[in-house]
């Protein structure tokens, strides 16, 4: 009979406990976009639902929609759930709905769909929430804008983990199946058709922030990279291989320096590549092409080429040969 009322007293303090929790998460998640709106955000939901008792809670936002005008970003979806376990909510899983989600920028609007869509947050304690490593999957997805798809694969999976001190975190990725729309690969191509989807698209990296991804990334400035070890980056694609190492620092204004080494097989598709593009000019693509070719027979074999694009002073050069300015690395 003690036993029975310890039982029943238990259970009446934990539900009391699950209950002040979520009714505490709902006030949270409340504020937070009243605290967005205040400071000039559009940051709206229609409704929030808890569940998840006795061992979860299970945070369902409706029709929530966040836009920065100081960025010019907006995203949108019917429903976004937030998962903890009821002891501690900092192992946190969002998930994500089926339905079109629309992510803009300025007048620039993708909608995005994608089957199992969710993220998995381990968040230090404290009031930063301070992010030590997220996991996000996806099953099949697709970007399309303008009622047309312009990206597509089979699965995604991104992970970041920070590696040693805050702010530095450990980054690999993977898209299963990517595919480019039609008519890109048809601009792309050269000698041969290429086929619609990559055989191989992965990145594995180590990258240093000026400071660690915490809550303040969302309501004020996203972090910027610092420091960029690239240990690969590979991408095959039909007759076309690509892949990449190397390391880079990134200065307050967003511009890199140090190489990236490079090894092409099929270079001169990915030369028609570039100019097809944009990022080389017609004008040098004959120049590029025989400095490239002198430079692939020294090594040996003339379908293959191992260079260094190098970023120095505001510009990038690819082995000896200049390419312009080169592109600020920063987080919006």
């Amino acid at each position: 009979m003690r036993l029975a009322k310890l039982l029943i007293a238990a259970v009446a303090v934990w539900s009391l406990y699950w209950a002040a929790a979520a009714w505490g998460l709902r006030s949270g998640i409340a504020a937070w976009f009243a605290e967005q709106e205040r400071r000039g955000w559009q940051a709206e939901f229609s409704a929030l639902e808890t569940s998840g008792y006795p061992s979860r809670h299970r945070t369902r936002i409706l029709r929530p929609a966040l836009a920065d005008p100081g960025t010019g970003t907006a995203w949108r979806a019917d429903w976004l759930d937030l998962a903890s376990p009821a002891a501690w909510p900092g192992n946190l899983d969002l998930h994500f709905p089926a339905s079109p989600q629309r992510l803009s920028y300025f007048d620039r609007t993708a909608v995005i769909t994608a089957q199992g869509l969710q993220a998995g947050l381990n968040l230090a304690p404290g009031a930063a929430l301070e992010l030590k490593e997220m996991a996000l999957v996806s099953g099949p997805w697709q970007i399309a804008r303008t009622g047309e798809t312009v990206l597509s694969g089979a699965a995604l999976d991104l992970n970041m983990v920070q590696a040693g001190r805050p702010g530095n975190y450990r980054i690999t990725a993977e898209a299963k199946d990517f595919a480019p729309r039609a008519a890109w690969r048809r601009l792309l191509a050269a000698s041969s058709a290429l086929p619609e989807r990559f055989d191989a698209l992965a990145l594995e990296m180590t990258v240093g922030f000026d400071k660690p991804w915490d809550r303040s990334a969302l309501e004020q400035q996203r972090p910027q990279p610092r420091r960029i070890g690239l240990k690969l980056a590979e991408a095959r694609w039909g007759d076309l291989r690509l892949k990449a190492a190397g390391a880079l620092t990134v200065d307050e204004r967003g511009m890199p320096e140090g190489e990236i080494a490079l090894q092409a097989e099929n270079w001169r598709g990915l030369v028609l590549m570039a100019e097809r593009t944009g990022a080389l000019p017609p004008s040098l693509r004959g120049t590029v092409e025989r400095v490239l070719g002198l430079l692939a027979e020294a090594g040996g074999n003339p379908h293959d080429l191992d260079l260094v694009l190098g970023f120095a002073d505001g510009h990038v050069t690819l082995g000896p040969l200049p390419l312009g300015r080169a592109p600020r690395l920063i987080i919006r």
